[in-house]
């Protein structure tokens, strides 16, 4: 299956959510996703397999969702925009609750080129808010 075929939108709040929440809990499972995302863990389940046929993740033998290095670099490249996009955001006056709906629409949109082009001329990006 080629990477085209699987939405990068959908592809990339997947691998997003599983960094997150391996990040917050220490490992993953597809209920966790299924609550972060509020999807059905039928649908969940679907996903998953699209994203271990393109070797994005894997499932070990308890169940535990983990990133391949393909994975990992694809969420953590969607979370560093979701992060800079949202705090800029709030730098320039935008509520906290819609600066997190749109830059995670805006971090989709958002080519990789793009991203490092706004990093190289605004490396510290927007102050702490």
């Amino acid at each position: 299956m080629s990477q085209r075929t699987f939405r990068n939108e959908s592809r990339d709040d997947y691998l997003e959510a599983i960094l997150i929440i391996r990040q917050k809990k220490g490992f993953c499972r597809s209920t966790d996703i299924a609550s972060w995302l509020g999807i059905s863990r039928p649908s969940v389940s679907v996903e998953l397999g699209k994203l271990a046929e393109l070797g994005l993740i894997r499932m070990d033998e308890d169940k535990m969702l983990h990133l391949t290095d393909e994975g990992l670099a694809l969420a953590e490249s969607t979370y560093a925009k979701h992060v800079y996009l949202k705090r800029f955001l709030m730098y320039v006056g935008v509520e906290e609750a819609i600066a997190e709906k749109e830059a995670c629409s805006m971090e989709h949109a958002l080519s990789s080129e793009s991203f490092e082009k706004i990093l190289s001329r605004y490396p510290s990006g927007a102050p702490e808010v």
